[in-house]
């Protein structure tokens, strides 16, 4: 993060810090940090984290810190650790027994994120959501028996390529958690690009 803004990120990971102290880290003046830390509070990646007195007379200086799961969107251990994870699953399972052990898992995880909805297209938004929350970057678009949601790129990509099966995991998440029959229908060459189909139980039987 070699950008301005990416340094007052870094410098936050370390600790909180004032507008006076971001400033001459930076080298900017007070205000060119309050613009960046403003747009970084509407992103999540920043809260404040308090106050601190000044030496002598003066209103307290607000303490601004990364918000506590901002560590997480910093990472790369996690991407590389679940394509380490899938690899080692397949080496030792068929290619049947990893996809059931991924629906398994995708259905473990769509309970915790649950969001049943009544009727196809409020379902399928439900899934834009989950899909938005994970990471993704989605789009719906609607048809006579079913709707389509098309990604812009697979918050999974680590692992997709390699591993299809990781797209019927992320399939059966989404099912458990909207309530409908969803199909993967992921594009994994190139640019990976998440794709799932949405329809409701009842058209679907």
């Amino acid at each position: 993060m070699a950008t301005t803004r990416g340094q007052i990120v870094a410098q936050l990971r370390l600790g909180p810090k004032t507008v006076d102290a971001l400033a001459a880290a930076v080298g900017l003046t007070d205000n060119g940090v309050r613009a960046h830390l403003q747009v970084l509070e509407r992103d999540g990646l920043v809260q404040v984290a308090g106050t601190r007195r000044r030496a002598g007379l003066g209103k307290p200086a607000r303490l601004y810190e990364i918000v506590p799961d901002a560590e997480e969107r910093f990472s790369r251990a996690y991407a590389l650790l679940f394509r380490a994870l899938i690899d080692s699953l397949a080496l030792r399972k068929d290619r049947a027994a990893l996809t059931k052990v991924l629906e398994d898992a995708g259905r473990q995880l769509g309970r915790q994120l649950a969001r049943p909805a009544e009727g196809r297209r409020q379902q399928a938004i439900a899934a834009m959501g989950i899909l938005t929350e994970l990471g993704g970057l989605v789009e719906l678009e609607g048809g006579r028996e079913s709707d389509l949601i098309r990604g812009a790129g697979c918050p999974v990509s680590a692992a997709t390529a390699a591993h299809p099966a990781v797209c019927r995991g992320v399939a059966a998440l989404l099912a458990e958690a909207i309530g409908a029959d969803v199909r993967e229908c992921c594009v994994r060459d190139g640019r990976p690009r998440c794709q799932f189909e949405i329809r409701s139980r009842s058209s679907a039987r």
